[in-house]
C-alpha cells in the first residue's frame, strides 16, 4: 500500500458517511484515532462532506465522532484533539482563492455559466473557504471526497473529475490505485451480490473508473495473492478498447451475459462458463450486455518483465449498439 495507515483511515471514514453505515463510521473512528488522526482532522473531513454527501449524512457522522470521542474518554482510551484551523487573515477573498483552488484542481479554469450561484458556492465557499482550512491538506481532502463520491450511485462525471483532480492535489497514481481495495476491505456490503446471489460486487471500481463507461465493481478473490479478482459491470458498463502488454489476460464468465471484443474478429458472446485467453498485443475491450449484469473472473498470466496495460478510446454507444 502506498497510502498511509492515515489516508486509509480517511478514506474508509468518508466511504461509510456516504453510506450513512453509522456502525462501520464508528468502528473507523476508532481505528482513525488509533492510527493518528486527531479529532481535529476527522471532524473537518465529515464537516467537509456535507458539500458532497448532503448535511444529513454529515450531521449524522460528526453525531458519531461526538459518540466514539465519549466513549474512548470513558474507557481511557487516547483521544488527540489535533489543531484546528488557523484563523483566515481579516482581508481574506474567499471568492479569488477559491477560484484559484479550483483551477489547481481541474486543471484549467472553469465557470459553471448554466448555474451562476451554484458557480459562486462552489468557488466561494467549497474551494474558498473550506478548502482553506489548513487542518487538512488538499490531497487529504480529496482523498476524503474520492472515498465518498465512490459510494454515490449515478456519479461517474463526478468521480472522474476528483481522480483527476487528486493527481494535481499532490496525490500519486499508486495511491489511487489502493483506493479499491481499501474500499473492498472497509467499506463493502457484507450482502452485497448480483441478482443471482452467488458472486460478490464488491466496491466501486474507483481507479479505473477513468477507462470505464458505467459503473463497474470489483471484488478480491485472492486469499493466496494471486491476483484473482471479480469484475462486475452494470448493464451497458464496458471498459475502452485496451492492450495488455507482455501478459495474458484471462476472463471466466460466472454471472449475467456480457461481451468480448477483439479487434478484428467476431465479437463474443459471455455467459457463464465462457473462458477466455487474450494473448498480449491484442486490441480489445470487454463489458455487460445491454440487458444484463455481467461478471467474470479474471487474471492475468505468462506475465513478462516490463509488462503494462495500454489504455485506448471509450468504446462509442455507436460500436456498443450494434452488439445484439
Amino acid at each position: 500500500m502506498e497510502l498511509t495507515d492515515q489516508q486509509i483511515a480517511l478514506v474508509a471514514i468518508a466511504a461509510n458517511e456516504a453510506k450513512g453505515n453509522i456502525e462501520a463510521l464508528k468502528r473507523e473512528i476508532n481505528n482513525g484515532f488509533e492510527v493518528g488522526l486527531t479529532v481535529s482532522q476527522m471532524k473537518e473531513a465529515l464537516s467537509q462532506l456535507y458539500a458532497y454527501t448532503g448535511f444529513p449524512r454529515s450531521l449524522n457522522a460528526l453525531g458519531a465522532l461526538q459518540q466514539v470521542i465519549n466513549e474512548r474518554k470513558q474507557q481511557q482510551l487516547p483521544v488527540e484533539e489535533g489543531q484546528e484551523a488557523a484563523p483566515l487573515p481579516d482581508d481574506y477573498n474567499a471568492l479569488a482563492r477559491g477560484t484559484e483552488v479550483q483551477t489547481r484542481l481541474t486543471g484549467k479554469p472553469f465557470t459553471y455559466e448554466f448555474a451562476p450561484q451554484t458557480d459562486y458556492y462552489l468557488k466561494a465557499h467549497l474551494f474558498g473557504d473550506i478548502f482553506a482550512r489548513n487542518n487538512l491538506t488538499f490531497a487529504e481532502r480529496e482523498l476524503v471526497t474520492i472515498g465518498a463520491i465512490s459510494m454515490l450511485k449515478g456519479c461517474d462525471a463526478q468521480l472522474k473529475a476528483h481522480l483527476n483532480g487528486a493527481l494535481n492535489m499532490g496525490v500519486t497514481k499508486q495511491q489511487l490505485d489502493d483506493i479499491p481495495k481499501v474500499l473492498a476491505e472497509r467499506a463493502a456490503d457484507d450482502k452485497a451480490c448480483t441478482p443471482d446471489g452467488t458472486w460478490p460486487v464488491g466496491s466501486p471500481n474507483t481507479a479505473y473508473a477513468q477507462y470505464f463507461i458505467g459503473n463497474s465493481y470489483l471484488a478480491p478473490m485472492d486469499a493466496d495473492h494471486s491476483g484473482l479478482v471479480n469484475v462486475t459491470f452494470e448493464p451497458r458498463c464496458r471498459n475502452n478498447w485496451h492492450i495488455h502488454h507482455k501478459s495474458v489476460q484471462v476472463l471466466i464468465c460466472v454471472s449475467g451475459r456480457g461481451w468480448y471484443v477483439e479487434e478484428g474478429k467476431e465479437p463474443l458472446e459471455m455467459t457463464p462458463g465462457t473462458v477466455v485467453a487474450i494473448p498480449a498485443e491484442v486490441r480489445h475491450w470487454h463489458g455487460a450486455a445491454k440487458d444484463s449484469w455481467f461478471q467474470h473472473l479474471t487474471y492475468m498470466t505468462k506475465v513478462q518483465e516490463g509488462a503494462s496495460n495500454e489504455w485506448l478510446q471509450p468504446v462509442t454507444d455507436e460500436e456498443y449498439d450494434l452488439l445484439k
